[in-house]
């Protein structure tokens, strides 16, 4: 029967019938969906504000060094890395100590750092930077089948010309001059004309005999 021809005191009975047979799960769907929206917000909450912890971390760390307070900077940055694990900001700092390290000679420690980065990072420009430092460190710590171990992989296109210094500059390490002169004119080949690392491999590839192949320039062994 339809509800427009109850009376209105059998629809107040079907109404509580209805609520007696469907109003715990009813009652229990509304609970769990307002648990969900809560923690969903908490956590939000609580992912923005250590986003902005390590953000204000990161940026006294950064003033730090402005002001040459290497000693505050790196306690700054251990501090990052200690309690925002997997922040961007925390893979930015091991960058910073790495540079710092390698600055101190303290090659074994930059290694660390930038391992780290590179093994670590949700960040494929960062893992791609933090690889290239770390094949250059490995190769002045006397390790460039290490080094060109570390550059074999896929990375993003625009790391190539970086990638493929780095590879010469292994195999120089290694003494294969041939091998050296490849990468160098492949990075050539791949590097922006108007940046700065063009001149630099010109002259490495000069210093190997070889000539550069710049555009209209065939390359050939002197």
């Amino acid at each position: 029967m339809s509800d427009q021809y109850l009376t209105d005191d059998e629809q107040i009975e079907a109404l509580k019938g209805w609520l007696a047979t469907n109003g715990p799960g009813m009652l229990i769907a509304v609970a769990l969906g307002a648990a969900v929206v809560f923690g969903y917000r908490f956590y939000e909450s609580h992912a923005n504000g250590r986003a902005l912890a390590a953000a204000q971390l990161f940026d006294q760390m950064t003033n730090s060094l402005a002001k040459h307070d290497r000693v505050g900077a790196e306690h700054i940055a251990g501090d990052l890395t200690e309690h925002f694990a997997g922040s961007p900001y925390t893979d930015q700092a091991e960058l910073t100590l790495a540079r710092l390290a390698i600055d101190d000679g303290r090659l074994a420690a930059a290694e660390t750092e930038l391992r780290h980065v590179a093994d670590s990072t949700k960040d494929s420009d960062l893992a791609a930077i933090a690889k290239v430092r770390l094949a250059r460190v490995l190769i002045a710590e006397g390790k460039p089948d290490q080094a060109l171990a570390t550059l074999a992989g896929a990375h993003p296109a625009q790391f190539s010309a970086l990638y493929d210094e780095a590879r010469g500059d292994a195999l120089v390490a290694k003494k294969d001059r041939g091998g050296a002169i490849a990468a160098y004119q492949q990075a050539l080949k791949a590097s922006d004309p108007r940046g700065g690392d063009s001149p630099l491999l010109t002259l490495k590839i000069a210093d190997l005999g070889a000539v550069p192949a710049l555009p209209g320039v065939a390359a050939a062994a002197r």
